[in-house]
């Protein structure tokens, strides 16, 4: 993922990158997760997010990369998303779900798949 002041650019599985506005993709759900105490020292990052669009369209993607504190020579980090269409004009959850549990599977760790979906926004019951 490459980041410039208002734009990121995100691998994609399956599709060339995607080149978005951060702030017209809000992030509304994200799990992040690193080895040691603290971030700056880690070895190993993983991190998903889950993006929204006004038009009801949501961005999942993630990435397995290397942290500050180094890694050994020929780490391969990974990274994946997926653009999730709107369901009638509005967000589909059902897909965004799966969508987050294959991210997770991408990046491998089926547990931050599970943070990433109860960090959603709730369901009204």
């Amino acid at each position: 993922m490459t980041t410039t002041t208002d734009t990121i650019k995100i691998a994609m599985s399956e599709r060339r990158p995607l080149s978005i506005s951060k702030e017209a993709w809000p992030v509304i759900a994200q799990a992040d997760w690193w080895n040691g105490e603290h971030k700056c020292q880690a070895n190993y990052v993983r991190r998903i997010r889950v993006r929204e669009h006004a038009d009801g369209r949501r961005l999942v993607y993630g990435t397995y990369s290397s942290g500050a504190g180094g890694v050994p020579v020929g780490f391969r980090g990974a990274a994946g998303g997926f653009l999730v269409p709107a369901h009638d004009g509005a967000p589909d959850d059902d897909e965004t779900i799966r969508a987050i549990r294959c991210v997770a599977g991408i990046i491998g760790d089926d547990a931050m798949g599970a943070q990433c979906i109860a960090d959603m926004p709730a369901e009204d019951a």
